[in-house]
């Protein structure tokens, strides 16, 4: 395995579970958000489909390691807003 390849997906990875460990906290000990199981689980499942997209290319302009991460953030975003709003 490259290290570029590695740090790509350590970045990805590691975005999604700040994510994911972010909406489980918040969830769990504020009254701000109640969030089930699985919508916490979300910008896990942003990082799942990032690995499973990168089985050997060509890649586009826009699938990089850093949007990926963008994506997971967002989704992260999405489920707390949405959560919060409900």
């Amino acid at each position: 395995m490259e290290i570029e390849r590695a740090r790509e997906d350590a970045l990805v990875a590691g975005v999604a579970g700040a994510a994911t460990v972010a909406i489980a906290l918040l969830s769990s000990f504020t009254a701000v958000a109640s969030v089930a199981t699985l919508p916490t689980l979300a910008p896990l499942a942003v990082y799942a489909l990032y690995l499973f997209s990168r089985k050997g290319g060509p890649y586009g302009p826009y699938d990089t390691a850093r949007n990926w991460a963008v994506a997971a953030a967002l989704v992260g975003v999405a489920v707390l807003s949405v959560s919060v709003v409900a």
